[in-house]
């Protein structure tokens, strides 16, 4: 298990990124959590198997939200192993 830790920026926000992204991690039992940040920004925590990970962070990057996105600041770090779902957080 691996974790990505993703901020988006451009316009990124008012888009429904944030339940797109939630859809995608669901169908491929992604778990973590998504939230828009006050500079603008997206910020995004994901767990699940590295393979998965690159095709949820695929699937955003070069589905229907690309045209938003100006930059996408990811890292990756060793899961914790503490998310059950995936979850719009506020």
């Amino acid at each position: 298990m691996k974790r990505a830790h993703v901020f988006y920026s451009g316009r990124v926000q008012g888009i429904g990124f944030r339940y797109t992204a939630q859809n995608i991690a669901e169908n491929l039992g992604i778990y973590g959590w998504v939230k828009n940040l006050e500079d603008g920004r997206v910020e995004i925590v994901a767990e699940s198997e590295e393979k998965n990970l690159k095709e949820f962070l695929d699937k955003i990057s070069k589905g229907p939200l690309s045209r938003y996105i100006k930059d996408a600041d990811i890292s990756w770090e060793k899961s914790a192993g503490e998310f059950d779902s995936f979850e719009v957080a506020f």
